[in-house]
């Protein structure tokens, strides 16, 4: 008898065993699938989608051991859309989790669906090819966690923007600053007051922003794609207010200029591009040309004026590629110029063959938030917009309070948002309304220099109801008073503004604020534009939808490189160019 018990759960142990095996084997399979260097180990509690047999999703729901303490912030993503397959550690310890083999049965899990679901995590973790790989993830976090606070993008950069990335960081490699070509060719510059340009010596763009953060970062993605267009190496001037605010976009080699870059305390006082007409002209017309010095100082800030009115020609890029080192200031967004450089058009159209993607792909590739303001970014989002069902951004800039009255402006605002539906209408009256239990919530950030426009919003939904039901939660990470320009600070809040605005669902923004052109073109998001308004009666009508999502320049050239003759409608000439909705006189890049 006792021979037989032991038989017998011996067998029964068999049995168990031969159940659970391809349980354990599964579970096995999923945790090294989902091994994620952010969390240390194992990547804390992971969600994910697959597609079984009969096509349809199948949900498997995993635990693994928390990651080690660290000082930076927690991951986390927004999961009021569908196509968001991975949540936050917080959110997933509400969930019932089952591991049992009966369970994982009903999971029809194959290896070829776990190597695609992989394969898609890794390609959004890239933002499809956009980054490169090779950096250290611990020192710039945003870079690969970005895409999980954000709705994947509908846009996907082309194969040939892709080479041409990957082709300038080998250029910036070989010729960042302190490489062996890079000093080198500094020595030859300060030897002589004219080189000439030769195959073994690298040229250079150093950019040399103006105004505030959201004129730079327009104007330094510009200069850096004419960077690109033009094999020079992009060396950047950032003023001590700029410090810390970004990761560096290359690997293993360092955008900052130099300290012991030749002239660099006296960039603006080097000789300027708009001196050389009489050269410009003898190149045109094959006379002899003058030599060129070494270093050369191209303004165009405000668009550079009647002084560099043919930048957009091909024969002022001819004269500038002799040039070793071009110093660019800018506060503009120029890219629309280079579509009309003939010798750059077909470049640029293979490029971005939706035209209007190009800050889209060139700010999310430049402009991944360093670790401290990634922390105040994450840090609100998570307490304040994650878990809505739909995120409202509303930037509001005034660039005149004393012109335009805040009633005015906030007259403005509620008519744009209530007529086109951006945010509900109160009731009435201030009955209650029932509770009810599927009620779904928005959440509305308001990004301005004063807090009055956040007030009277949250005045407005505490004291009634909405006819649609709808919790509206109105929040503001900060309120400065006015633009303060030189400092770190101020910058910091700014950029973790942008970049919020850039996550939300649905985005208002203020007429001619490069502030708003960034969050925009950052979260691929076509705005309402509020026009600008001056004097005490809102512009009627109070928003327009732009468009694109593409930054408008302010200032374009106007004249023809053929004729010299001045150009009546930009668009005729160049169909995917339009005015700007908020800024008759610039242009914009629209698809077509």
């Amino acid at each position: 008898m006792a021979i037989m018990g032991l038989s017998s759960k011996r067998s029964s142990a068999w049995a168990t065993w031969m159940i659970a095996s391809p349980a354990l084997l599964i579970i096995v399979v999923i945790i090294v699938t989902y091994h994620d260097p952010y969390f240390g180990k194992f990547g804390g509690f992971v969600k994910a989608k697959f597609l079984g047999k009969d096509g349809q999703n199948v949900t498997y729901i995993g635990t693994a051991p928390p990651p080690p303490p660290r000082e930076s912030i927690e991951a986390s993503c927004v999961t009021s859309s569908s196509d968001m397959l991975i949540t936050s550690p917080q959110d997933l310890k509400n969930h019932s989790i089952s591991t049992s083999p009966q369970d994982l049965k009903n999971h029809s899990i194959s290896q070829s669906n776990i190597a695609n679901y992989t394969a898609d995590v890794i390609d959004e973790k890239t933002l499809h090819g956009l980054l490169a790989s090779g950096f250290d993830e611990e020192s710039c976090i945003s870079r690969y966690e970005s895409h999980l606070l954000r709705k994947a993008s509908p846009y996907k950069p082309s194969q040939y923007l892709l080479s041409k990335l990957r082709d300038y960081e080998n250029l910036h490699r070989k010729c960042g600053p302190h490489t062996k070509l890079y000093n080198s060719t500094m020595r030859k510059l300060r030897k002589s007051k004219h080189v000439s340009v030769t195959d073994n010596m690298c040229r250079y763009i150093v950019w040399k922003g103006a105004n505030g953060l959201g004129n730079r970062m327009i104007s330094l993605a510009s200069t850096f794609l004419y960077a690109v267009l033009t094999d020079r190496v992009l060396l950047v001037e950032f003023s001590s207010d700029m410090i810390g605010l970004f990761c560096q976009p290359f690997v293993n080699s360092s955008w900052y200029l130099p300290e012991d870059f030749p002239y660099k305390d006296h960039l603006a006082q080097l000789p300027r591009f708009d001196k050389f007409s009489d050269i410009k002209i003898n190149a045109t017309h094959g006379g002899n040309e003058m030599p060129l010095p070494p270093f050369v100082f191209l303004n165009l800030e405000l668009g550079g004026g009647d002084r560099v009115k043919y930048f957009h020609c091909d024969w002022t890029r001819s004269l500038l590629k002799k040039v070793p080192v071009l110093i660019l200031g800018s506060d503009q967004y120029f890219v629309p110029s280079l579509f009309m450089v003939p010798s750059f058009k077909q470049e640029v159209e293979f490029m971005f063959p939706q035209q209007e993607t190009v800050f889209h792909f060139l700010g999310r590739y430049l402009f991944s938030p360093a670790n401290e303001p990634w922390g105040l970014i994450v840090r609100f989002h998570e307490a304040y917009m994650a878990k809505a069902d739909e995120r409202i951004g509303l930037q509001i800039r005034v660039f005149h309070p004393e012109l335009a009255p805040t009633q005015t402006i906030m007259d403005q605002l509620l008519s744009c948002v209530l007529n086109n539906n951006v945010l509900p209408h109160v009731a009435d009256d201030k009955s209650e309304r029932r509770l009810a239990q599927n009620k779904t919530s928005k959440a509305v950030l308001v990004a301005s220099l004063c807090k009055d426009f956040t007030d009277n919003l949250k005045a407005m939904y505490w004291a009634r109801p909405t006819v649609t039901g709808e919790a509206v939660g109105v929040y503001q990470a900060s309120y400065e008073g006015k633009q303060i320009f030189g400092s770190a600070n101020h910058n910091m809040k700014a950029l973790a503004e942008m970049y919020l605005l850039s996550l939300c669902d649905v985005l208002v923004t203020s007429g001619e604020s490069t502030f708003g052109y960034v969050a925009q073109s950052l979260g691929g998001l076509t705005p309402w534009i509020m026009m600008k308004t001056v004097g005490k009666n809102a512009r009627k009508p109070a928003c327009r939808r732009a468009l694109s999502m593409e930054p408008c320049f302010h200032f374009p050239p106007r004249y023809s490189c053929d004729t010299k003759a001045k150009i009546d409608n930009i668009s005729s000439v160049f169909p995917y160019m339009k005015p700007c909705e908020d800024r008759f006189e610039g242009v914009k890049l629209v698809d077509i």
